[in-house]
């Protein structure tokens, strides 16, 4: 089951991706996306702030993440390209949510819509980014790494003994 921020980004990539290749506006994509199936389920608000903020940053936001490239970011996949966007715009202007699960959204994005590896190339350059806009955040965790839970940490425990199971063994003897 796929949440409403998920979908939002669902949305909000394939909103991108008709941005790059038709130069439509937010307002003419927004008026298509509000009919589209599934859209209802999405969160609406959160869309709309991806969508319009990433046009609206999109020359500072190729800036931020070309020094993490390999190639020349025209040369980079349409996808990718809207998969980085939206990575590099949460990573910059949405500090309230963790930059551990902007990446992964990101890389999930990838997996569903990218390429074979795209998903490890999107995940390598946020990864970069991460390091230059989140610092303080990355810092702060690997000063207070949060404990993991072992399984048998995530067991019910009660102050009851364990109950006693007898087990009767029936020999068979040799004909």
């Amino acid at each position: 089951m796929k949440s409403a921020r998920r979908r939002s980004r669902e949305f909000a990539l394939q909103a991108l991706y008709q941005w790059q290749l038709a130069g439509q506006s937010f307002g003419d994509i927004e008026k298509q996306y509000a009919d589209a199936e599934g859209f209802a389920k999405a969160d609406v608000l959160l869309f709309q702030l991806l969508v319009k903020s990433t046009i609206k940053n999109s020359e500072a936001l190729s800036v931020q993440l070309t020094p993490h490239l390999d190639r020349p970011w025209a040369e980079v996949s349409p996808i990718e390209r809207g998969i980085m966007l939206l990575g590099a715009i949460e990573l910059t202007q949405m500090p309230e949510t963790p930059y551990r699960v902007i990446i992964n959204e990101a890389i999930e994005l990838a997996k569903s819509f990218g390429g074979t590896d795209g998903h490890k190339y999107v995940n390598g350059v946020l990864d970069k980014l991460a390091a230059v806009v989140r610092a303080d955040e990355i810092a702060y965790q690997n000063e207070h790494p949060s404990p993991r839970k072992s399984r048998a940490d995530s067991k019910i425990k009660t102050d009851a003994p364990a109950p006693v199971v007898t087990v009767k063994v029936r020999r068979m003897s040799k004909a």
